[in-house]
């Protein structure tokens, strides 16, 4: 058998068996609870008012404009200075990307507490 073959088995493997310990713990949890007479409403408290999409969408929005500004800046930054490009494209890259989520962060808190 290849050993490039492996790869795609083992992460699938690797990603079915963390799916489905997550869905088989969550329902053993809700199992033991409603033994335990708990009301099934607790079930839906994650669920308010549908607002998880708009996190993910205004978080990878501003992720992206992060990595196509510290791409930009690296690109101006390479022309202009006689900095290396092998180390000025990651590192700016990676800087804008982390602003970019931390901008995107302080968003969904100013969105959700409205």
């Amino acid at each position: 058998m290849d050993e490039e073959i492996l790869i795609p088995i083992s992460l699938f493997a690797a990603i079915f068996g963390m799916v489905y310990l997550y869905f088989s713990t969550r329902n053993k949890e809700r199992l033991a609870l409603i033994e335990k007479g708990a009301d099934a409403s607790i079930f839906n408290i994650g669920k308010r008012s549908g607002s998880a999409w708009k996190v993910v969408v205004i978080n990878i929005a501003f992720l992206l404009m992060g990595i196509g500004l510290g791409l930009f800046i690296a690109n101006i930054l390479e022309s202009t200075t006689s900095l290396d490009d092998n180390v000025i494209y990651p590192a700016i890259t990676f800087i804008m990307a982390g602003l970019g989520l931390y901008v995107g962060y302080t968003q969904t808190k100013k969105a959700l507490d409205e």
